[in-house]
């Protein structure tokens, strides 16, 4: 094996389990899933020896990433990123549609966030890592931990629904003005809030509605699929579709324009807001 990363624990004020704490940690390990099967085949090492998921970390120790020599070296995905916010700790970019966040496939924000992000000066420094997800259709502000007491405090916030999110999206046929959609998703509850900003004739679609989204809570597709289900599916949407309304080439018409959050170390508050992609305001130049 070949020693390719060493990490330094900072002092910690309590315990936390490796699976955890390694989170973010290693450049090339960024995701709990690689931590826990790199645990497994013995590839991390904690003061020198071999540990398991179930490890508490105290502080100070000295934590190590290895790789077998015939692994194939890590390499970063050139991709320049708009960056709303960043300071020491955490960074909030622009995820244009057609990309994906992270995942097996070379070509994610991921990947190209630590050429485009400043490396955090604090002790607990990690490889800048996407705190949720957008999906690959999807564009808009995506939030950036870059410390890894930063990164589990984001988390927590977002356990807590503390993190307020916004969408705006482009709907089709005719809709009530405003509401709350409470389906459940995958046998769990799901709740969204929605209001019809404006609206207009379309002879294809009947109607075509600018709607700003506040979803209440994190379903994979919840935004696509409540909109399917109250009869006004996202504009371009290909996989949640009404039978003979779909429209191609154009993606995915929907947006995350907002972030509104207290920052977990400076306490101050942040919003950012993304303004709408072309596609919309060519539909609602007003906006």
């Amino acid at each position: 094996m070949q020693l390719i990363e060493t990490h330094i624990v900072p002092k910690l004020e309590k315990s936390i389990r490796l699976q955890e704490y390694a989170v973010g940690i290693f450049k090339i390990l960024p995701t709990k899933s690689g931590i826990k099967k790199a645990i497994k085949k013995e590839l991390i090492l904690v003061d020198g020896k071999t540990t398991s998921t179930a490890q508490f970390i105290n502080g100070r120790e000295t934590i190590e990433l290895f790789q077998p020599k015939e692994s194939v070296p890590f390499k970063r995905f050139k991709l320049e990123l708009e960056i709303l916010f960043e300071d020491d700790f955490l960074a909030i970019i622009y995820k244009p549609s057609g990309i994906l966040v992270s995942g097996n496939s070379f070509a994610t924000i991921d990947n190209a966030l630590p050429q485009n992000l400043q490396k955090s000066t604090q002790t607990d420094a990690v490889r800048p890592r996407p705190i949720h997800r957008l999906d690959y259709p999807t564009s808009g502000l995506l939030l950036v931990g870059k410390t890894n007491s930063t990164i589990i405090s984001l988390n927590k916030l977002f356990e807590k629904k503390e993190i307020q999110k916004t969408y705006h999206a482009i709907t089709i046929c005719e809709m009530n003005s405003f509401g709350f959609i409470n389906f459940t998703i995958d046998d769990k509850n799901a709740q969204t809030e929605y209001e019809v900003l404006k609206s207009v004739i379309s002879k294809r679609f009947g109607y075509l509605n600018l709607i700003q989204l506040k979803p209440k809570t994190g379903r994979k597709h919840q935004l696509r699929k409540h909109l399917l289900a109250i009869g006004n599916p996202i504009l371009g949407d290909k996989e949640y579709y009404k039978e003979n309304l779909i429209l191609n080439g154009k993606g995915l018409y929907l947006h995350a324009s907002s972030l509104e959050f207290i920052h977990p170390h400076t306490t101050e508050k942040i919003t950012i807001t993304k303004e709408l992609p072309k596609k919309f305001t060519k539909i609602f130049p007003e906006f």
